[in-house]
């Protein structure tokens, strides 16, 4: 039996955007409460009954968040730029090499706007 697992993470974090045009507002830095879901996927353990221990996946993701709480993104060695698409991969990068069943993160910088990154 396959089952995701997903897990929810927020910080609030200051960025700006480095490729956007002239005049652009998020040119200018400004702050996002983002919301974090990391998504695992597995075969169910059948001596346990489930793909892994929630605890597993925040101890992988929860030093990333406190490196992103309340900073300036822009300032995180790796992320220059940051977009939701950028913030998600770096995340990724981060997370995949502890949780070899991640399937997919994303980030919400608002209630109405979501990028899922699934990796390479």
């Amino acid at each position: 039996m396959k089952a995701e697992l997903s897990k929810w993470f927020a910080f609030d974090a200051a960025h700006h955007l480095l490729h956007v045009s002239e005049g652009h507002k998020c040119a200018q830095p400004h702050g996002h409460h983002y919301r974090v879901q990391v998504v695992v996927e597995g075969e169910v353990d059948p001596a346990v009954g489930w793909v892994m221990d929630f605890a597993r996946i925040k101890q992988a993701v929860e030093p990333l968040i406190a490196q992103m709480d309340h900073h300036d993104l822009n300032e995180l060695p790796g992320l220059a730029n940051t977009t939701s698409e950028l913030i998600a991969k770096w995340l990724w990068d981060r997370i995949a090499p502890q949780l070899p069943q991640l399937k997919s993160i994303a980030i919400a910088e608002s209630d109405t706007s979501l990028c899922t990154y699934r990796g390479q």
